[in-house]
């Protein structure tokens, strides 16, 4: 039987995934540990004989991948006012699959710069400013990153006030430099998918080299897009639709990993109460990542945001246990639960996470009081019309209490100016860990890709 060969190289597993995309079939998926520190073919190796031995032969007509191994693309992002041309930088840079290790404001230091040499992010995107607007900050940047030394240690991507583009560039002169449109190139206007589209073809030329992937260019048609940007394409063409395959309309995701979770919201989240919006528009298609919450590297991360007892109340284990806990997953990452305590930690962390990262990316409202009386002010996304979450990662897809922790995600009443999805949301579940591998298929077979997705993500209904 032909097929197509769809491949995650993640940081801890090689997830792949076989469809027949005339059928708009799943064929089977499978998994094996990420040799990253060996030969990463190896891994792929094991995972495509668990997958055969699923589904019998195939014959592959394609093959693509995406990759979050090895920590995924590493970005840094600077720009001018936080609340503006630095939060549009990223907003860019998340939605193109990175993740953000450094966002500075106004002016880089000496200080700055010298943190910034010894994080060695893959890209750096330089922002700032306006089109016709400061010019001053930019530039003054761009010539503290020279100072670095040409060729440079890591491409930078300009995408700042058009008139000063041309001069940034030579000050770096040596580097490898892309210049593309303004991210913020007039107050309230957003423009951010130019960048995306640099970050993406950045990826492909040197992360995808210098981690190793190009090995594997016999074996893979394309490796096509860091694995958060095919989960975003992913869910953009589940709640758009494709064809005659109809979406699922507005949307909200978490993606609860060991190390990050990523929270995806297709919405335009406008105020709905006479609110006043604060801050840049946010985009409809938008990605948030967490870094310091997962279920194992990061777990040090839950209880620092959540609280020893906020996880003893969540688990039903004295709080005073929790930390020590916690201290073992993180030293041992690769740890699953055995006893029912480890059980009930593993609930406790993941509805910890969830709720959290829903918070930080959903919008917030307050009261305040004006000359002419109160009034609402709204800073984010109001998700709290969107009906449909989904939920994807091993800790969420394998839990028997999956809905439990998909309630963490939603609307409170006790949390009123959070501005979480529904509470009476539908909860889907990606228990076959699909939905990077139909980002993949998105571009070239949309309706299959669509049509898998709605048989193979699990509706669980609501929580109430």
């Amino acid at each position: 039987m032909e097929a197509i060969l769809l491949i995650d190289f993640g940081s801890t597993n090689t997830k792949v995934t076989a469809v027949d995309p005339v059928r708009k079939t799943l064929l089977g998926t499978a998994a094996a540990y990420t040799t990253v520190e060996s030969d990463i073919g190896e891994g792929l190796a094991e995972a495509l004989s668990l997958l055969l031995k699923e589904t019998g032969p195939l014959s592959f007509i394609r093959r693509f991948a995406c990759s979050s191994a090895a920590g995924g693309l590493r970005m840094i992002a600077s720009g001018l006012v936080p609340a503006l041309t630095a939060e549009a930088a990223r907003l860019a840079a998340l939605g193109a699959g990175a993740k953000v290790v450094g966002l500075y404001s106004y002016e880089l230091t000496e200080e700055d710069v010298a943190g910034i040499a010894r994080i060695k992010p893959d890209i750096f995107l330089l922002t700032g400013g306006v089109d016709g607007g400061n010019k001053e900050c930019i530039l003054h940047n761009a010539k503290m990153l020279a100072s670095l030394g040409a060729p440079g240690p890591f491409p930078v991507l300009i995408a700042g006030n058009r008139s000063a583009s041309a001069e940034c560039a030579k000050s770096l002169a040596g580097w490898n430099i892309i210049r593309c449109p303004n991210v913020l190139p007039k107050l309230g206007t957003l423009n951010i998918e130019p960048a995306q589209g640099e970050i993406r073809r950045l990826f492909l030329e040197r992360i995808i080299h210098a981690r190793g992937l190009s090995r594997e260019r016999e074996l893979v048609s394309g490796i096509l897009m860091p694995t958060p940007a095919a989960v975003k394409r992913a869910l953009e063409l589940l709640s758009a639709g494709a064809g005659s395959g109809a979406g699922l309309g507005e949307l909200a995701a978490v993606d609860l990993g060991g190390a990050t979770t990523d929270v995806y919201s297709m919405a335009a989240g406008l105020p709905r109460r006479d609110a006043i919006l604060k801050g840049i528009p946010e985009p409809f298609s938008k990605r948030t990542v967490e870094g310091d919450i997962g279920m194992r590297y990061s777990a040090s991360g839950v209880l620092e945001a959540a609280g020893a007892e906020k996880l003893a109340a969540l688990s039903g284990l004295a709080a005073a246990v929790i930390p020590g806990m916690v201290d073992r997953l993180t030293a041992n990452p690769g740890a699953l639960p055995v006893t029912a305590e480890d059980a009930r930690l593993d609930f406790a962390l993941a509805s910890a996470a969830v709720e959290t990262a829903m918070e930080r990316h959903a919008g917030t409202i307050e009261e305040v009081y004006t000359p002419v009386g109160p009034a609402f002010v709204q800073a984010g996304k109001d998700l709290t019309c969107v009906e449909r979450l989904v939920l994807t990662g091993g800790a969420v897809i394998h839990n028997p209490e999956a809905k439990k922790i998909a309630r963490r995600a939603l609307f409170t009443r006790t949390n009123a100016a959070s501005l979480k999805p529904s509470e009476k949301s539908t909860i889907f579940i990606d228990k076959s860990y699909i939905l990077a591998a139909m980002g993949l298929l998105a571009d070239a077979w949309p309706e299959a890709a669509v049509s898998i997705m709605k048989k193979e993500i699990e509706n669980h209904g609501t929580c109430e």
